[in-house]
This record gives structure tokens, C-alpha cells and sequence, in this order.
């Protein structure tokens, strides 16, 4: 066979390729214009900037596709990897999510962007101004104080047996109440100094910040950790002012 005909058959059979959709087809939702993407959502217009121009390739159905996303078999690899991103969360049905689910996915966004596990390294690595800087994180940040409510004052009392549930549904991925996991345990810390456990390794900025835990300091620290001590290894919140109330009544006992 001839050269340029091998070539042109392999060109065919890739171009054709490239309209197979093994994982699904993502391409199916039409886009509306990343003018019109969160313009309904009540956040900061920072955070909002950063997850329309950082985000939506894969959070939405506002997606660019580079050329070579019609070349397979990475078109698959890029098509799967949009769906199960979309899966976790679409930016384009953001203003028809309950406000409970976007309150838990507000806080997750930080969460993920403080860590620097978002975007993910093989999107960064065909992106590169992708990557969330230091200002984007920020901004990022206010958007989780926005839908928590953390400026709202709690009224009455917490309920210890739901923040139990809390407690076990939010908090144990990283602390117990006896002993120290990757934080520090929990049992006796209302009242107690931050940073004060001997055999636990705290980051300088808690050991050294002074705070006691109280009523006042947990529902500060629980909302938004950065604000109250920068530097911190705390990259979980609650956003939730409900469950925070709880939160705390259950770790006063």
C-alpha cells in the first residue's frame, strides 16, 4: 500500500473515531453562552469570575473543545473525564440546585481549590493558566462564607444528638473524639486552648493564634477556618449555620 493512502486511511479512521462516544456524548447539551452561565446566582461576582473562566471547560455544558478533542482516542479520555466532572457538579443547573446542595458543593469547591487538587493535574498540564492563583483561592474562599451564612447570629440552643450525626457525617474523615488521627481528637475541646495537645503536630498558625474554643470561636472557626487563623491545616468547613449549631453543642458535653 501506498504511503498516502495508508496516511489517508488512518486519518479517516481517526477523524471517524472522534465521533464515537464510548463514555457518552457531552456534546448533546447545547451551550448558551458563558455570558449567561451563574448570571441568576447569588455569590460574589470574584468567585463567580473564577468559576465561569476556571471552571466551566468541565463543570458545564459551557464547555470549549479544542481541536483536539475530536481526535481519538483522547476525545474519549476528554469526553468521560467532562461527563463524571459534570456529574459532580454543573454549573449550568446551578440556579436550579436546592440551596442545601449548593451550600455543600460551595464548600467542597473550596475545600478543593485550597488543596490544589482542582483543576486536576492532566487538565493543568494542557492548560496551564488553568491553575487557581492565590487571588482565585481568595476569592473562592468569600464564596463559601456567602452561602453559609456566617454572618448570621445562631439563635437557642444546638442539638448535641444531631450534631452527633454531624459529627460523624462531616468531621470523621479527620478527627475522633479520643484519640488523634490527621486532627487532633476532640473529646474536651470546648474550653480548651488551640493547639494545646501535646502529642499532636498543629500548623504554627493555630498553636500560636491564642484562641479557646467556645461558643463564639467554634462557630467562626467551623465556617471559615482561614479567615479566623490564615495558614491553617484545617481545609473543611460547615456551611451549614444549622449544623454548626449543632456541631458545637454536640463537642460542649
Amino acid at each position: 500500500m501506498r504511503p498516502w493512502i495508508a496516511a489517508a486511511l488512518t486519518v479517516a479512521a481517526v477523524t471517524a473515531l472522534g465521533h464515537v462516544h464510548p463514555f457518552g456524548n457531552p456534546r448533546v447539551e447545547p451551550a448558551k453562552g458563558l455570558g449567561t452561565l451563574l448570571e441568576g446566582a447569588t455569590m460574589p461576582a470574584d468567585a463567580k469570575a473564577v468559576l465561569v473562566n476556571k471552571c466551566a471547560d468541565c463543570h458545564s455544558s459551557e464547555t470549549r473543545w479544542p481541536v483536539y478533542a475530536r481526535i481519538a482516542p483522547g476525545s474519549w479520555l476528554i469526553e468521560r473525564d467532562i461527563i463524571e466532572a459534570r456529574k459532580k457538579m454543573d454549573l449550568s443547573h446551578w440556579e436550579q440546585m436546592p440551596a442545601e446542595k449548593q451550600q455543600v458543593l460551595t464548600a467542597k469547591i473550596f475545600e478543593e481549590a485550597k488543596s490544589g487538587d482542582m483543576p486536576p493535574l492532566q487538565y493543568r498540564l494542557l492548560h496551564w493558566d488553568a491553575k487557581l492563583s492565590k487571588t482565585d483561592v481568595q476569592a473562592l474562599s468569600m464564596l463559601g462564607k456567602s452561602a453559609s451564612g456566617s454572618e448570621a447570629t445562631l439563635a437557642g440552643d444546638g442539638d448535641a444528638v444531631q450534631g452527633k450525626a454531624v459529627f460523624e457525617k462531616r468531621c470523621t474523615g479527620c478527627h475522633a473524639m479520643a484519640v488523634d488521627r490527621e486532627g487532633p481528637r476532640l473529646a474536651g475541646v470546648y474550653g480548651r486552648r488551640a493547639g494545646s495537645i501535646t502529642e499532636f503536630t498543629y500548623s504554627a498558625g493555630l498553636k500560636n493564634s491564642g484562641v479557646t474554643w467556645n461558643d463564639a470561636t467554634l462557630e467562626k472557626w467551623l465556617s471559615d477556618p482561614d479567615s479566623m487563623v490564615p495558614d491553617n491545616n484545617m481545609s473543611f468547613s460547615v456551611p451549614k449555620a444549622k449544623e454548626r449549631q449543632d456541631l458545637i453543642a454536640y463537642l460542649k458535653q
